[in-house]
């Protein structure tokens, strides 16, 4: 077990995986734990975060388990309080909760739309809204907002709730930072391109069958995308989270209001 982020707290939400393989939150909380620090994985899937937490207690390290759906106050409330219960102070905060809904701003329901929204940018809200103020006490924090390139770009998909909610959370970073940087809290987001996780696999395609090309399947969308990435591969969810343990430790204590792209140069390629 490395030492880079030995003696902290990482609150990570999202910390499950929604099938099969490595989630961003699930890959950032293992690599978390391997670098020394103590985590909480919060997860609306109780089973999701203890699969995660054991692969944590497996290896040797520190977890905890707390089941909460974070577009709720009361739950992301006790969420935090369960993690300062635990473990007496939060070092870092990893926001990775996502989900998709099909359609352009004509086809996609208003109840879609608000439960994206939901999801994905006002659960960042709360959860900064509970944590900033033991951040401040500290005087120190590291908050960590999972983006998308999707945020910069039109990605050829039509799903017009999750660009418009990772582009707000790019602005969300940003002003956050700027407001709590006299306390030592940084504030960053990571922005993934293409990279293949159980998120990918289980819903991103559908949203291409249901929009621009009902013929698509999995392989069709992989080779799509691989050709537009300079790199010439797939991301994964341990790219993710290698970008998270640096934003998390003391190697990045000079970086705030960062949009970090971590995409093989998609954008590169994408006007």
């Amino acid at each position: 077990m490395a030492e880079r982020l030995s003696g902290k707290v990482a609150l990570v939400t999202g910390a499950g995986s929604i099938g099969p393989g490595w989630g961003n939150g699930k890959a950032a909380a293992v690599l978390f734990a391997r670098e020394g620090a103590s985590i909480l994985c919060a997860d609306i899937n109780a089973d999701a975060a203890t699969e995660t937490a054991e692969l944590i207690r497996g290896e040797g390290g520190t977890a905890e388990v707390f089941e909460a759906d974070v577009t709720q106050t009361d739950q992301v409330e006790a969420m935090v309080a369960a993690c300062t219960s635990a473990f007496g102070r939060i070092d870092v905060l990893h926001n990775n909760v996502g989900i998709v809904a099909p359609g352009g701003a004509v086809e996609q329901t208003e109840d879609d739309w608000d439960r994206v929204m939901a999801t994905n940018l006002k659960s960042m809200f709360l959860t900064c809204k509970s944590v900033i103020p033991i951040m401040q006490e500290q005087n120190g924090g590291s908050i960590i907002n999972l983006s998308s390139i999707s945020s910069l770009r039109y990605m050829g998909i039509n799903y017009v709730s999750y660009p418009t909610t990772k582009a707000a959370i790019n602005q969300f970073t940003k002003v956050t930072a700027g407001q709590y940087g006299r306390w030592n809290i940084r504030v960053n987001a990571i922005l993934p391109g293409f990279n293949r996780t159980p998120m990918v696999d289980n819903a991103v395609v559908d949203m291409v069958q249901q929009g621009t090309d009902p013929d698509m399947t999995l392989e069709k969308y992989y080779a799509w995308r691989e050709d537009k990435i300079p790199l010439g591969r797939w991301g994964d969810a341990w790219d993710i989270a290698n970008a998270a343990v640096f934003l998390a430790s003391d190697e990045s204590s000079y970086i705030t209001g960062l949009e970090l792209v971590v995409d093989g140069g998609a954008t590169l390629m994408l006007g």
